[in-house]
Order: structure tokens, then sequence, then C-alpha cells
């Protein structure tokens, strides 16, 4: 129990910080827009993460030293074009506020919220590397990475369900323009961070 508290613990701090696939469930959340399938997706994501990071996996990005740059080159420009399209939106207005309207296929906002999720450098360091490397320490690793997985399905779940609560504010149209503003500007700052680091 104690292994699986801690996991959870861990876990829950190393996604809470807003990011790009948050930033997404968030708007996808707003919009009620394929939500379940976004939560899910994103849960189901992390817990193959943790697990191959439990499982020891964390050594292959020391092993194979160009891993970790091609991921963050490949991150970093998928974070800049979808960084563009937020900030366009923002610029344009309007369309954002569709919330019952168009949203999008399921497979579009599935695909998007793939790649934020496995094409994103952090998402290793975090669950594989970091996750793998202190569970490694824990009294039951299985229990560990259960409590871990757990804390993604909750928080996952938790935001894309509880945007709908923010959805009186955002029923002003300066309110998405800004959300989408915002958005843009996570995405940009964390490919850049992605390049610099």
């Amino acid at each position: 129990m104690q292994s699986a508290v801690a996991g959870f613990s861990l876990g829950f701090s190393l996604i809470l910080a807003i990011g790009a696939q948050n930033a997404f469930v968030l708007r996808a959340g707003l919009r009620r827009a394929h939500v379940f399938a976004i939560c899910l997706t994103c849960a189901l994501s992390d817990a193959v993460l943790i697990a191959a990071g439990v499982a020891g996996f964390g050594a292959l990005a020391t092993a194979v030293p160009g891993l970790e740059w091609g991921m963050r080159l490949f991150g970093a420009a998928f974070l800049f074009w979808y960084g563009a399209r937020a900030f366009l939106a923002a610029w344009r207005g309007g369309a954002a506020l569709e919330a019952e309207g168009q949203v999008g296929s399921l497979r579009a906002a599935l695909l998007t919220c793939l790649a934020l999720t496995w094409l994103n450098p952090h998402v290793y360091l975090d669950t594989v590397v970091l996750l793998g490397s202190i569970a490694a320490q824990a009294s039951s690793r299985p229990a560990f990475a259960a409590g871990a997985m757990t804390a993604s399905f909750v928080f996952f779940f938790s935001l894309g369900y509880g945007a709908r609560l923010l959805a009186p504010l955002f029923a002003r149209p300066v309110a998405w323009r800004l959300l989408d503003a915002l958005v843009g500007a996570v995405m940009w700052a964390i490919g850049l961070g992605l390049l610099l680091h």
C-alpha cells in the first residue's frame, strides 16, 4: 500500500503542471468534444509508458545517445506547429466558440492527442526514466506502477470532465481567445525548452 501511495503521489505531481497534453485535454473538456476518448487515450498512453519504465526500459535513452535529441527535435517541431494553430485561432476568434457545433472528427482528435503524448520527450523522461528509476527502489514495483497509473486516470478524467465547470466563463468570446493564446504560448514555450535544454 505504501508503494502504491508513493506511486500515486509522484505520478500525480509529474502530470499536474500545465503542458501541451493537459492544455489539449482542458480545451476538449471545455468544448465537450470527444472527452471520454481523449482522456482514456492519455491515461492509457501514460499507463504503457509507466509500465515500460517500471519494467526497466528507462536505460534505452542512455543506451542510444541520439534517440533523445531526435525525440526533442520531432517533439519541438510538432509543438511549434500546434502552437501556431492555437495562435491563429486566438487571432481569428469566433470559430472556437462553437462548443456544440463542429468540433472535428474523433480520428483527428485522437491523432493530435497521441502526437502530443508520444512526440513529447518530457513524457519519456517523466514516466519512463524518472518513475522507472524510483520504482526500482520501491518495496513493490507493481504496486508503485499501479499507483502511478491510477493517478494518471484520475487526473485526466478530472481535467476533462471538470473543465465543464468553467463553461460559463467560456461563454464569453474573449475567454476562448485568451485560452487559445495561452495554449499557443505553452506549446511554444515547451517546444523552445526542448531545443534549448
